[in-house]
């Protein structure tokens, strides 16, 4: 007897897909690790050390993802630890959590996150602003730690307008680069098969890049006869990610929170 398909494709990129698709299934909804992207070192980790040995000056960091946490320490230069006076700021607790892991060995303390409560609506720059804004940010210096690509730097642009607005100095440093996932041939035949059947499959998006990664990369290299993506089942962690997935022509968008447990909800409650 052949194995069901797994239901829910999470397209993080990894160890996130993993760890995702493991808690899932555990909770009940069975789910398979596709991811859509790549996490690699960034083009040139001068940003991140000059970063590191200014932290002194800086008044806060804001770390866009754990991928952005992971790197900004793995590049730490040797002897450097989280000075008491900067700030590290997350926009959910996924961040701050990674936060915590990567920067205690190095003098990083909860004391020192700032970060929007477990149950808040949602997770992302528009959340976290709310606990920054009470602070005087006159002639501070802040660095928004992204991803990117061989361009350069990813930083968060409204967040950025926000600080400039009340005074600060804002950076952008790319901690990572991002590309498109790379897929065994088991991976491959996972995605043909959840084309061929999408009614009974979900892909989980919580990046609006790994849709078009999807799109331009890994979908022509299924090869011929190239699937119809717009029968896709698509569960989006933000409006943003539904937004782009409606102006890409998929229609069948669901939204839900960044959490594990609205993603189980979300999931039961689907046809």
């Amino acid at each position: 007897m052949n194995t069901p398909s797994p239901r829910l494709l999470v397209t993080r990129p990894e160890p996130q897909a993993s760890d995702w698709a493991q808690r899932l299934t555990q909770a009940g909804v069975p789910a398979h690790a596709l991811p859509l992207i790549d996490i690699e070192a960034p083009p040139d980790a001068i940003g991140v050390e000059r970063l590191w040995r200014a932290l002194p000056q800086h008044r806060a960091l804001m770390f866009v993802s754990p991928a952005a946490v992971s790197w900004f320490f793995k590049l730490r230069p040797n002897g450097l630890v989280w000075p008491a006076s900067t700030l590290a700021s997350a926009p959910g607790p996924g961040t701050a959590q990674a936060l915590l892991e990567a920067g205690a060995p190095h003098g990083l303390t909860a004391a020192h996150i700032v970060s929007p409560a477990s149950d808040a609506p949602q997770f992302d720059s528009e959340a976290l602003w709310p606990l920054l804004a009470p602070l005087d940010w006159r002639g501070q210096q802040v660095a928004i730690v992204s991803g990117g690509d061989a361009q350069g730097a990813r930083g968060r642009q409204w967040l950025s307008d926000r600080w400039r607005a009340q005074g600060a100095q804002v950076e952008a440093v790319q901690a990572y680069q991002r590309g498109p996932g790379r897929w065994s041939p088991a991976q491959q035949a996972a995605a043909r098969a959840a084309l061929s059947q999408p009614e009974q499959h979900a892909w989980l998006l919580s990046s609006s890049q790994a849709l078009d990664f999807f799109l331009d990369t890994h979908l022509p290299a299924l090869g011929e006869p190239r699937p119809d993506p717009r029968a896709m089942r698509i569960l989006c962690t933000h409006p943003r990610i539904a937004d782009h997935a409606h102006a890409l022509g998929l229609t069948h968008v669901t939204l839900c929170a960044p959490t594990l447990a609205a993603v189980v909800q979300a999931r039961r409650s689907s046809p």
